[in-house]
């Protein structure tokens, strides 16, 4: 049985952890409002430029002469995979959902024999992914510097990325990210990075499209600037949904460490009192039967 020493440092000790969770959960919760409304802001733009993309590759006959990151390099045996996590963790399972995402993708592709790669963003997700694909990771974004993403944090990746596959480093990119939803839940997101994967506008909505719009100088020009734009903004979104969903798992997380610990804190006041009475009643026990004997 431990000693009241024991008991009563221990009980110390978790109450110091509720303090600090407590005051996480806090933090946490200030910087989810502001990272929610930068993520909720950045949704029309990322959606309407992806409508944009559509009404012009829907005009415009992919080939030989049509922009690299539309056309694709006209193979599919290598995949490039963007995993992109949080920095830090104490936030549940909101890395590992990300993580495993992507080794459902990576173990999915490898099955139909094609080749895998990583690229990370965001040092949580780096130990699984070495340790599950040893030697399989291309580069690893030191995000550890930045506080907030920015546009610029992304167009760095985005270039990095666009140089790589007109390398020939690969032939598709996926990026995989946590959409943010509510406070409470954060869905991992598979999305075609590289080729740019455009749904094509529906077939009664195309001649009303083209009649209302007219794209000068040609459609294949705009493609040519706004695809290597588009890859940033997806990133810079993915940067966004990670971050609001991040401080979302962190708040429950610390609030659900913040409970716990208080429910450990009773039992330990419990045993501590349990304890403390034994050995009262042990000694009174002794002075009685002391006296008795004399």
């Amino acid at each position: 049985m431990p000693s009241l020493k024991s008991l009563k440092v221990r009980i110390t000790s978790v109450k110091s952890t509720q303090k600090i969770t407590r005051a996480m959960k806090t933090v946490a919760a200030a910087k989810l409002r502001r990272a929610t409304d930068a993520a909720v802001a950045g949704r029309p733009y990322a959606e309407r430029l992806e409508a944009v993309m559509a009404s012009l590759a829907s005009k415009v006959t992919v080939g030989p002469n049509s922009p690299k990151l539309l056309a694709g390099t006209g193979k599919d045996d290598v995949h490039l995979i963007v995993v992109a996590t949080s920095e830090r963790g104490l936030a549940g399972g909101f890395n590992t959902n990300i993580v495993r995402a992507a080794k459902v993708k990576a173990d999915e592709l490898i099955a139909q024999g094609k080749k895998v790669r990583f690229y990370l963003v965001g040092r949580k997700g780096r130990a699984f992914i070495r340790r599950t694909y040893p030697g399989m990771i291309v580069h690893d974004h030191d995000m550890s510097h930045v506080k907030n993403a920015a546009f610029a944090n992304a167009l760095d990746v985005g270039r990095d990325l666009i140089a790589r596959f007109e390398a020939g480093e690969f032939d598709v990119c996926h990026l995989i990210f946590s959409k943010f939803q509510s406070a409470l839940v954060q869905i991992p997101q598979v999305v075609q990075l590289i080729p740019a994967a455009i749904s094509q506008p529906a077939n009664d909505a195309a001649p009303a499209a083209s009649a209302a719009v007219e794209y000068e100088p040609d459609e294949e020009t705009i493609l040519a600037e706004l695809l290597p734009r588009n890859v940033a903004i997806q990133i810079y979104r993915a940067m966004l949904e990670n971050q609001a969903g991040f401080y979302g798992a962190q708040m429950n997380a610390m609030d659900n460490a913040t409970r716990n610990a208080g429910d450990m804190i009773k039992r330990l006041s419990i045993q501590y009192n349990r304890t403390r009475q034994a050995a009262i009643t042990t000694e009174l026990v002794e002075i009685i039967s002391g006296a008795e004997a004399l």
